[in-house]
C-alpha cells in the first residue's frame, strides 16, 4: 500500500512551513527555554488559528476533525522547525476530554488554541505545566484537573522542554477516562514531531557539507559523508509511510512501531549531523543543537523505544495466536483444546517483556 499525500495535504503542509519559516522559530525556543512564553503564546495563536489543534476535535465543538492523516502532517512541520509547547499534550487531552459534558467544557478553547493543555504521565512530568491553562492528571480513579500552580521547572535533556510535577488531586472530571486512546493519539503525535526533527536534520547537514571545505572540494563529495546522509535518508523515508499507515489506522501497535521507526530514524540522522559538523553543532548558540537535542529527548517521551518495541511484539504473538486457533478450526473442524480457562486469563506463553 501505497501512503502518498494527497494536493491538499501537501498545500497544508507548504502553508505550516511558509508560516513557520518566518516566524523565526529558533528565537522562539530559546525565549521558551528562558520562561518566556510570550513568543511561543503568540506563535501557538498562528498555529491553533492554521486550524492544527481542530484536527484533534470533532465539528461540534468547534474543530474539523477527527483527522488523525492531517494531524501526522501538521505535526511533521511543527517538528520540522522544532516548534516548542505541549502540542502533543494539546492533541491528548482532545482525546481525555472528548465525552460530553467535558467536550462543550472544554474542547472549544483547545481547538481554537485559547486553553494550551499538557498530560501528567502516571507517575511522571508533565510537560510545559507553567505554560499550561489545563493540567490533567489520569489517576486509576479517575482524570483529574490540577488546580495548583505545579511544582519546579526540571530541565529536559531538551531545554525548551520544561519539565513539572503537578500538584496531586484537584477537580475530578470523569472515571475511566480513555487513557489508552489518548496516549496512542500522543505517540502519533510525538512520532510525526520526531520525523520533522529529522528532515530538518538532514536539511541541514546536507547545506553545510555542501560548504564546508577540506583538501580545496567540498566535504560532501567525499564518499563516507555521502554515505552516512544515505543512510539517514534512507531511514527517514521508511519511517514516513509507516506513520501516515499508522495515522490512517491508529492501532495502538501501529502508532508504537511509527513512533519507534520515526524517533529512531531521526536519533540516528542527529548523530549523523553532529559527527559531520563536529563540535559546533553541540554549541548552545548554533541553531543545529535545538533540533539535535530535540530528537534524543523524544525518543524516550511517552514511550520508550523498548516500550515501543514490546507492545509491537505483544500484538505480533496475540496474532500469531489468533491464526494457529483459526488453523486448528479449520483442519479438524472444531475448536482447538484448551486448558479450561479463557484466553485472558491464562498464564503468557512467552515473556516478552
Amino acid at each position: 500500500m501505497r501512503f502518498l499525500l494527497d494536493s491538499g495535504q501537501r498545500a497544508f503542509a507548504d502553508a505550516l512551513h511558509a508560516m513557520l519559516t518566518a516566524a523565526d522559530t529558533p528565537a522562539v525556543i530559546r525565549s521558551w527555554s528562558r520562561g518566556d512564553h510570550a513568543r511561543g503564546r503568540a506563535l501557538w495563536s498562528r498555529i491553533a488559528e492554521a486550524g492544527v489543534f481542530g484536527l484533534a476535535v470533532p465539528e461540534e465543538y468547534g474543530g474539523a476533525g477527527p483527522h488523525p492523516v492531517e494531524l501526522a502532517v501538521a505535526f511533521v512541520e511543527l517538528g520540522r522547525h522544532a516548534v516548542p509547547g505541549p502540542l502533543a499534550e494539546t492533541v491528548g487531552a482532545a482525546v481525555l476530554l472528548g465525552d460530553p459534558p467535558l467536550a462543550g467544557r472544554f474542547l472549544p478553547g483547545l481547538a481554537a488554541g485559547k486553553e494550551p493543555a499538557t498530560v501528567a504521565a502516571p507517575g511522571g512530568y508533565a510537560l510545559d505545566g507553567d505554560a499550561s491553562s489545563l493540567r490533567l492528571s489520569p489517576a486509576p480513579d479517575g482524570l483529574y484537573l490540577s488546580m495548583a500552580a505545579p511544582g519546579p521547572v526540571r530541565r529536559s535533556l531538551d531545554p525548551a522542554r520544561r519539565l513539572t510535577r503537578l500538584a496531586p488531586g484537584g477537580e475530578l472530571l470523569a472515571r475511566g477516562a480513555p487513557y489508552d486512546r489518548a496516549l496512542t493519539w500522543i505517540r502519533l503525535a510525538t512520532a510525526a514531531q520526531a520525523l520533522g526533527v529529522g528532515l530538518a536534520l538532514l536539511d541541514r547537514t546536507v547545506t553545510h557539507v555542501r560548504r564546508r571545505t577540506q583538501f580545496g572540494v567540498p566535504i560532501g563529495s567525499f564518499q563516507a559523508v555521502k554515505h552516512r546522509l544515505a543512510d539517514a535518508r534512507i531511514a527517514l523515508e521508511f519511517a514516513r509511510p509507516l506513520l501516515f499507515g499508522a495515522a490512517a489506522s491508529l492501532r495502538p501497535a501501529e502508532v508504537a512501531a511509527a513512533k519507534l521507526t520515526a524517533c529512531e530514524a531521526a536519533y540516528r540522522t542527529a548523530r549523523t549531523a553532529l559527527h559531520l559538523h563536529g563540535a559546533v553543532g553541540y554549541t548552545a548558540e548554533y541553531d543545529l543543537s535545538l533540533w539535535l537535542t530535540k530528537a534524543r529527548a523524544l525518543r524516550s517521551a511517552w514511550g520508550t523505544p523498548q516500550e515501543c518495541r514490546d507492545l509491537v511484539l505483544t500484538d505480533g504473538l496475540q496474532e500469531t495466536d489468533g491464526l494457529q486457533e483459526t488453523d486448528g478450526l479449520q483442519e479438524t473442524g472444531r475448536l482447538p483444546e484448551t486448558d479450561g480457562l479463557p484466553k485472558t486469563d491464562r498464564l503468557p506463553e512467552a515473556d516478552v517483556s
